[in-house]
């Protein structure tokens, strides 16, 4: 079975607009885990627009499941996550001011300066993905990182998806799986995944071991409820 890890950045979002601590993540995070999530997804940013280093740190003292930290390893997000020690962390090549990721890592470009990264985290004990387009070249750069596994980008999967083509919209992520698998790689997945998309892509990439999903699910639970839809998603992707 893939496991679902809950991106809890939107709960932040909805916290900080207001001020106070409505909705409270720690509650929001022992709630998820009790509903079934199999993890918890936080991606701080240097402008802490949703997730705050301090939540990254009083989360580590609630998360019972898997605790991924997902961002650019830039100097402080690099101390933070050695200081926290989370189950993994992605490593995402975001620009400060962007609103969501947008592209995977270059990484036949950046490969000396991941190869440091990682060696650093591995040295800690942290599990390490990287952030990539479905490009094969870019998945055979990945390998030579070091990195542990890969986290696919699927927004080009989720919208040629949602305009009815499901060949063309899953067959990059299929070849970039079964590369990631010839190679040794763990395969992860994340962006714009939702209930409508999820099971026809876990169906059709090889040994998925993990998604992250924040945006549409907690907007379906506005509709659906969170324990829910949580389980939704866990039925999908059985």
């Amino acid at each position: 079975m893939t496991k679902l890890s809950v991106n809890i950045n939107k709960l932040a979002t909805l916290r900080n607009s207001r001020g106070g601590n409505v909705p409270n993540l720690i509650k929001s995070t022992q709630d998820i885990e009790s509903f079934g999530g199999q993890g918890i997804t936080i991606h701080p940013r240097p402008d802490e627009r949703h997730i705050r280093y301090k939540d990254a740190h009083d989360l580590k003292e609630v998360v019972t499941t898997e605790y991924n930290i997902e961002g650019n390893p830039i100097p402080k997000f690099v101390d933070m996550v050695l200081a926290i020690k989370p189950t993994q962390v992605t490593l995402v090549p975001d620009a400060e001011d962007a609103i969501t990721s947008n592209a995977g890592w270059d990484t036949v470009k950046h490969k000396d300066f991941l190869v440091d990264v990682i060696k650093a985290f591995k040295e800690n004990g942290i599990r390490t993905s990287i952030f990539v387009d479905p490009d094969v070249k870019m998945v055979k750069g990945a390998a030579e990182t070091g990195t542990d596994r890969i986290e696919l980008y699927t927004e080009s999967f989720a919208h040629e998806f949602s305009k009815g083509k499901e060949k063309e919209s899953i067959q990059p992520f299929i070849d970039a799986a079964v590369m990631a698998n010839e190679l040794g790689l763990g395969i992860n997945a994340g962006h714009d995944l939702s209930l409508d998309n999820i099971q026809f892509f876990k169906s059709h990439i090889p040994n998925l071991l993990e998604v992250s999903i924040g945006h549409a699910l907690i907007c379906e639970s506005i509709y659906l409820g969170l324990e829910n839809v949580v389980n939704m998603y866990l039925h999908r992707l059985k």
